[in-house]
């Protein structure tokens, strides 16, 4: 196989451009047209005859085919255009409108921004290895399409803040594949340090509601001070519980931490919103307080498990209310992926000279539209290069783009060129979904045991 039509195409300039100008297109969660109408302009000059998919108008994902003669492997490189922090976060970051959250920059060996780290430097480099196979006019059974996609990154439409711009997950990938972007294999242009990663684990949302017993005390007829579970003010309620609460999501991550082939999971869940009260008439104690907590959960967990633990901790706690599930996606180990898995691993090879790194439990106990591929019975793997410290310094290196870009071209060739078994059944992609689980409730709560899938 003769790579070097193809690879000899990709431009490191080419790639850095690409990641700059993306990165310096503001495009949070619900804003991502401007960032698709950027992508489908680009494949369109570049002969690629993109695809919109549109869930709704201007928040779409773009896809562009190059069509293979049939008898190989098809292969989606996948990455997404929506960034983390909208602008009026203000109750999320000190400062939303700093320029490390809205643009891109150059420093000496990085590229600079949030943006481009997660995730438009990786989808800048599959484009372009996208387009040095287009243009070096290789001829492959199988089909290659590259993706830039919408709504990756959590929102999700909660109490009064309903409809179509807080969706999130349900309008990217996998709006797409279910009209009509399908292929063997996945490759999630996600940072994982060019490590390979098959296993993620599911996510829920609740919502816990405390209730005060009390009347809603005018602050000069407060009573005094006692224990804070039994406060007449909802909000200082809310603080025993949210205590009772760390104690327990700390060992729930130890408790069902697992080792799968595919990554070490570690789910972790947090308190990330609150919500009592208003700031404009705080002159009375509130009687409901609610806060917000993303849990995730190993592949095959039931959340409802997950939901009666919670209340557990409300009885522990000893205050008054209630959980309400908000949101469930469930988390997948791929099934079928080995020849994907093989063939990244021997183009890293080549690249690096080393194997693919090993990932650390953060980089595969985070949902990501993996899941979504595999869900939908396509085997799917995340790799791509990552920050150094991705939580803290948003910046990746201009060298480690154009080291993806021809690691993914490769491996699109090479896949692309494999002799497809028609026929193969999708359902047997599905490992979640197969799994036979062993669900038990014991004094320590809620035991997920991996056994092989059927």
């Amino acid at each position: 196989m003769d790579l070097s039509p193809a690879l000899s195409r990709i431009e490191a300039e080419e790639v850095i451009d690409l990641a700059l100008a993306l990165g310096n297109i503001d495009s949070p969660t619900g804003a991502e047209g401007a960032a698709a109408e950027y992508v489908f302009d680009w494949l369109t000059e570049q002969g690629l005859s993109p695809r919109r998919h549109a869930l709704v108008a201007d928040r779409f994902s773009v896809s562009a085919a190059i069509e293979g003669r049939g008898g190989g492997y098809g292969l989606i490189l996948n990455g997404h255009l929506d960034t983390t922090l909208r602008p009026d976060a203000v109750w999320s970051a000190k400062d939303p409108l700093d320029r490390l959250y809205r643009g891109a920059w150059l420093e000496d060996d990085l590229i600079v921004g949030d943006g481009v780290v997660n995730d438009k430097g990786p989808v800048a480099a599959c484009l372009v290895a996208a387009k040095a196979i287009h243009q070096s006019g290789i001829e492959l059974p199988g089909d290659i399409i590259v993706t830039a996609v919408a709504g990756e990154i959590g929102r999700e439409p909660v109490d009064e803040f309903e409809g179509t711009d807080y969706l999130s997950k349900d309008l990217g990938t996998r709006f797409m594949v279910t009209h009509g972007v399908v292929a063997d294999f996945a490759l999630v242009a996600e940072g994982t340090g060019f490590g390979i990663v098959w296993a993620e684990p599911g996510m829920s949302i609740f919502k816990v509601t405390v209730f005060s017993d009390g009347p809603r005390y005018y602050t000069p007829y407060l009573p005094d001070r006692g224990a804070l579970a039994d406060a007449p003010n909802a909000i200082v309620r809310a603080a025993a519980v949210i205590a009772a609460f760390e104690d327990w999501a700390s060992g729930y991550q130890t408790r069902f931490r697992e080792d799968r082939a595919g990554g070490r999971i570690v789910p972790k869940a947090s308190v990330n919103a609150i919500r009592s009260g208003y700031p404009y008439e705080p002159t009375s104690a509130p009687q409901v307080a609610s806060f917000y907590v993303d849990t995730y959960l190993p592949p095959a967990a039931n959340p409802i498990d997950v939901r009666e633990e919670l209340r557990a901790v409300l009885r522990t706690a000893g205050v008054n209310g209630r959980v309400d599930l908000i949101v469930y996606r469930p988390g997948f180990e791929a099934v079928g992926v080995d020849r994907l898995v093989d063939t990244i691993s021997r183009h890293h090879r080549a690249r690096f000279g080393q194997d693919p790194a090993v990932v650390g439990p953060e980089v595969s106990s985070m949902w990501r539209d993996t899941n979504a591929f595999i869900e939908l019975g396509i085997p799917a793997v995340s790799y791509a290069p990552r920050a150094a410290s991705h939580a803290s310094r948003k910046a990746i290196r201009a060298q480690d783009l154009v080291d993806a870009a021809h690691v993914y071209a490769a491996v699109a060739i090479d896949i692309a060129s494999q002799r497809r078994e028609p026929w193969a059944p999708l359902g047997s992609h599905l490992n979640a979904l197969s799994d036979r689980a062993d669900l038990t409730a014991g004094n320590s709560g809620t035991r997920v045991t991996q056994v092989t899938p059927a």
